[in-house]
């Protein structure tokens, strides 16, 4: 049974780590007001950009940029957002699970792997899965220069031939209790119901130079949606995260008092019984 030294010295370390845990929820806090007003910002710009391509892309000719070339799939690229810190909850282990799932699916020997975060990249490498390219140690310093530096080396994989199909898998931002893994296809650019083109409508220029014009545009915005979605989720997992230990931790200490202060009592009357059956044995003498 633990002595009061013990007690006293566990308090004393839980309190400790409950100040940690504090400063970390206010720190993500701080980060998670800026990411989500970033996140909030792009976010119609990546849809109308969407759509506009969307519209587009039924009256071109596929062969005219080589991002629409739908082929014969031998080898998929899987991309994986992940954090590079933990202490964030089920952050990582829900989307590398996720993850897991989908490579499966496609078949793990036909599968490369492209991680975002250490978390993730560890993760697999350990499991001698196939990571053709990492990126790590960005995070703190986001900004749309990352976007386009990642979308280039993915669309080189795509249009060297070493890649035929590209798969995003992210957390997408919800609200702060609540993240969504998502997985989208990025390449080849390919959206249902290409079919209803709306062809009544007049572009100037032409629809070709307009998709030319727009589509590695829209790859920069794509990829700088991930990095955001996924940055704003990571902050707001660590915010709960950090709340919700903060709370347990309070709920130990108040355990851990409790329990303390019983034995205590049973201490102090321990020592008063001791007195008073001296006093009494002094009588009798």
């Amino acid at each position: 049974m633990a002595n009061l030294k013990d007690i006293r010295d566990r308090i004393k370390s839980i309190r400790n780590i409950q100040q940690v845990t504090k400063a970390m929820k206010m720190v993500a806090a701080a980060k998670l007001r800026k990411a989500q007003e970033r996140m909030e910002q792009a976010r119609p710009y990546e849809e109308r950009l969407s759509q506009v391509i969307h519209s587009l892309l039924p009256d071109v000719d596929r062969s005219l940029l080589s991002l629409l070339d739908v082929r014969e799939v031998k080898r998929i690229a899987v991309v994986v957002f992940t954090s590079d810190r933990g202490l964030a909850g089920s952050f990582n282990s829900n989307i590398i699970r996720r993850a897991e799932e989908e490579i499966k699916s496609f078949g793990r020997e036909v599968t490369d792997l492209i991680c975002f975060g250490r978390r993730g990249r560890d993760y697999f490498r350990k499991r001698d899965y196939s990571v053709v390219k990492d990126y790590a140690d960005f995070w703190s310093d986001l900004n749309f220069t990352h976007a386009m530096e990642f979308g280039e080396e993915l669309i080189e994989l795509f249009v060297s031939g070493r890649i035929d199909e590209v798969y995003i898998i992210y957390n997408w931002f919800r609200s702060v209790g609540t993240q969504e893994i998502k997985m989208e296809r990025l390449l080849p650019l390919v959206y249902e119901g290409e079919e209803q083109s709306l062809s009544e409508r007049l572009y100037e220029p032409s629809k070709e130079e307009l998709v030319c014009s727009l589509i590695p545009r829209h790859m920069n915005v794509e990829m700088w949606k991930y990095l955001l979605e996924s940055f704003a989720s990571e902050q707001a997992a660590r915010m709960v995260a950090m709340d919700n230990a903060t709370e347990n931790a309070g709920e130990l200490i108040h355990d851990l008092r409790l329990e303390f202060n019983k034995l205590r009592q049973a201490s102090i009357t321990k020592e008063v019984l001791e007195i008073i059956s001296g006093a009494e044995a002094l009588k009798v003498q």
